[in-house]
C-alpha cells in the first residue's frame, strides 16, 4: 500500500527488469554489495541476500508509476528489514520449486517518497497519509511483489501494480481464472514464510512487526 500501502493505478508498461541471479541458486552468482552504514544501522539488508534469483523492478525508481515521476534515485536498491529475510527466502524457495520467481516492485520506502505520493493522491482509500511514525514500507517491513517464470516473463495477476480499482483487492472476484490461481500461488508461498497479505492489494505483503509504529528511518535507498 502506499503509506500503509499504496494501492494504485496500473501505470503503463513494465520497467526494465534487473536480474539479480539465476534461478535455483542458493546464493547470488555475484557478491551483493554491502548496504551503507545508515541502512545497516537501521537493520536493512539487500533483498538479493535472501532471494538470489529475485527480479528487481522498483517502479518508483522510474517514471512508470502513478505519480508519473521518479521518486527514487537511479540504481535504487530493494532493501528490507532483516526480520523479513527468512520469510522471503522461504517463499522464494517454495516458488522456485514451481519454476517461478519473485519480482519486487517496492521494498523499503523513505518517508520523503511517501509524502510525495500523498501530495499526488491525497486519498486515504488508496494512499496512506504520512504520519509522525513509520510502519509498513517506511519501516522496511513490507514488500510489493508479483510472479514471473524462470525466463522473467510476468504471470497474469489480473491487474498491474498500483491499480486503484476493486480488481486490485486481494479477494477480487472479477478477474480471470488464471489470475485467481496465480494470486493464490503467490499468497500461499508468502504465507509459508509468515508474510501476511494486505486485503486491499494483492501484491502487498507485510513482515513481522509491520504495523508497529517506529521512528522514521533515514537510510537512502541506494
Amino acid at each position: 500500500m502506499i503509506s500503509k500501502r499504496i494501492c494504485g493505478v496500473v501505470v503503463g508498461t513494465a520497467a526494465t527488469v534487473a536480474t539479480v541471479a539465476t534461478v535455483g541458486l542458493s546464493a547470488p552468482t555475484h557478491a551483493v554489495p554491502p548496504v551503507g552504514p545508515t541502512a545497516a544501522a537501521d537493520g536493512l539488508v539487500d533483498v538479493a541476500t535472501a532471494v538470489p534469483d529475485a527480479l528487481i523492478d522498483l517502479r518508483y525508481a522510474t517514471a512508470d508509476n502513478f505519480t508519473k515521476v521518479r521518486l527514487y534515485p537511479r540504481g535504487a536498491r530493494c532493501l528490507v528489514h532483516n526480520s523479513m529475510a527468512p520469510g522471503l527466502a522461504t517463499a522464494a524457495n517454495r516458488l522456485r520449486g514451481k519454476g517461478l520467481r519473485l519480482v519486487f516492485w517496492d521494498c523499503y520506502r523513505p518517508h520523503s517518497a511517501q509524502v510525495k505520493m500523498w501530495q499526488v493522491v491525497p486519498n486515504a482509500a488508496w494512499v496512506a497519509r504520512p504520519g509522525p511514525m513509520a510502519t509498513s514500507h517506511e519501516a522496511g517491513r513490507s514488500v510489493d511483489v508479483t510472479l514471473a517464470g524462470r525466463d522473467g516473463r510476468r504471470l497474469d495477476m489480473g491487474t498491474g501494480f498500483d491499480d486503484f480499482t476493486p480488481a486490485s483487492h486481494a479477494g477480487a472476484t472479477g478477474i480471470g481464472a488464471a489470475a485467481q490461481r496465480n494470486r493464490a500461488t503467490l499468497r500461499r508461498a508468502m504465507e509459508s514464510g509468515g508474510l501476511a497479505q494486505y486485503a486491499g492489494e494483492w501484491w502487498h505483503y507485510d513482515g513481522p512487526g509491520s504495523g508497529t509504529p517506529r521512528p522514521h528511518l533515514h537510510a537512502p535507498v541506494d
